[in-house]
C-alpha cells in the first residue's frame, strides 16, 4: 500500500505541472492564436502528455522494465484514451454549459488524469 502512495504522491506533482504547462499552451492557442478551443485542448493534451511521459519513466516509475520505445507506444495508446476522454468532455461541458473553457479544461483533467494514471500504472509500467 505504501509504494501505490508513494506513486500517486509522485504523479500528483508530476500531472500539475504538466497540466499547468498544458493549460498555459491552450490559453496561448486560444487567446492568442485565436484557435479553435477543442482543437487547443487535444494540441495542449498531446504535448503535456508527452512531457508526463518522461517525468513518468525518470521518477514516478522509476525501474520500470519495459524498454523506452515500447513503453512510449503503451503510453501513446494510453493517451489516446485520455485524449478521447478530454476532448469529448471538454466538448461536452463548452458546448452545454456557460463554464469558462479554461475551467472546463481542470474539471475534464481531474477525471482524464486519474483514468491515465492507473491505464499507465497497470498496464505499462507494471507497478500498481
Amino acid at each position: 500500500m505504501r509504494r501505490a502512495a508513494v506513486l500517486l504522491t509522485r504523479n500528483t506533482v508530476v500531472s500539475l505541472f504538466t497540466f499547468l504547462f498544458g493549460l498555459l499552451v491552450m490559453w496561448l492557442l486560444v487567446e492568442r492564436l485565436e484557435a479553435n478551443k477543442i482543437i487547443a485542448a487535444g494540441v495542449s493534451f498531446f504535448l503535456a502528455t508527452s512531457l508526463h511521459y518522461g517525468f513518468g519513466r525518470s521518477w514516478i516509475f522509476r525501474g520500470t522494465e519495459r524498454g523506452l520505445a515500447s513503453g512510449y507506444g503503451y503510453f501513446f495508446i494510453n493517451a489516446l484514451v485520455g485524449l478521447a476522454l478530454t476532448v469529448s468532455l471538454f466538448a461536452a461541458l463548452i458546448r452545454w454549459s456557460s463554464i469558462n473553457y479554461l475551467v472546463a479544461r481542470i474539471i475534464v483533467s481531474i477525471f482524464a488524469g486519474f483514468v491515465m494514471f492507473l491505464l499507465n500504472a497497470r498496464l505499462n509500467f507494471k507497478q500498481l
